[in-house]
């Protein structure tokens, strides 16, 4: 038996994926801050493709109540585990850094804590209303977990008043099983429902490339846009290590073009899609 044939086959990466890492001012600019006030980005624990490009632009997903997280979804990088206390001095350090920066719009995230009786809604709703007090003409895009579907925590973060709350489906209803590993899609698309009908912008994102048909695409757009979600982002599957899940399919920019498309035809009010598109790419646009 030949020694090869228990190997998989891996899908050689094509060319449109394929980006250049430019290092400038404010890429190490951004770094410093990060690193002198101990924050965690989302941009590093989840080896996003464009972080150069959009540290180059003096900008950051920034990653609050640490840095492990107590799923294990099969397509995330983010560490799994116990998670550390939560930290009372984090939204303090975290509006103090916005400020440094000088952001016009921020990006904030969280890994899940399920371990902790409000899965982190308080600090949540701290460290938006601290940047707010620091920062107020900064706005602020917060892409929540799901809370396990509780709306009195889902409404914790939207009383804080947010400009855009995301909380990312990340794949069709058929995969979902294989892809989260707590999460299941309507209670996800509850949480957009919540979050849209307490008027405050939904906003959401999936990945392409798990196995998931045209229909179903169609189909997931459809659900997002139902439940009140108005922006959606359309993205590439990456495989951060072996362990991880295997990219099924690289799926080709006309593709996404067609996404796109079908997605402002249906009603959306901004649709980003591309292979190296990521739920907070260019976030800025999302409020207008």
């Amino acid at each position: 038996m030949s020694e090869n044939f228990h190997k998989k086959s891996i899908l050689r990466k094509p060319d449109w994926l394929k980006t250049k890492v430019p290092i400038g001012k404010s890429y190490i600019s951004v770094k410093d801050i990060v690193a002198h006030n101990h924050l965690h980005t989302i941009c590093t624990s989840g080896h996003c493709p464009n972080q150069h490009e959009c540290w180059n632009r003096g900008t950051a997903t920034l990653m609050i109540l640490g840095d492990v997280c107590t799923r294990s979804c099969k397509f995330c990088n983010v560490k799994t585990g116990r998670p550390l206390p939560v930290d009372p001095q984090e939204p303090e350090r975290v509006a103090q850094s916005v400020k440094n920066m000088n952001l016009k719009h921020v990006v904030l995230t969280s890994v899940d804590r399920d371990d902790l009786e409000d899965a982190g809604a308080n600090a949540w709703a701290a460290t938006i209303r601290a940047i707010k007090n620091l920062c107020p003409k900064t706005t602020m895009e917060t892409l929540i977990g799901d809370f396990d579907g509780r709306e009195e925590l889902v409404k914790i973060v939207v009383e804080a008043a947010p400009e855009v709350i995301s909380h990312n489906l990340e794949t069709v209803r058929r995969i979902t099983p294989e892809v989260r590993s707590r999460a299941k899609y309507d209670t996800s698309l509850n949480v957009l429902r919540i979050v849209a009908e307490n008027n405050i912008r939904a906003k959401s994102g999936i990945m392409l490339g798990l196995g998931e048909t045209q229909e179903e695409v169609f189909e997931t757009l459809n659900d997002l846009y139902q439940a009140g979600v108005s922006v959606v982002t359309i993205g590439q599957y990456l495989q951060p290590t072996r362990k991880h899940l295997d990219v099924k399919a690289y799926i080709n920019p006309e593709t996404f073009k067609m996404y796109e498309e079908y997605g402002l035809k249906l009603g959306f009010r901004h649709v980003e899609s591309g292979p190296l598109v990521r739920s907070s790419y260019r976030a800025e646009k999302h409020i207008l």
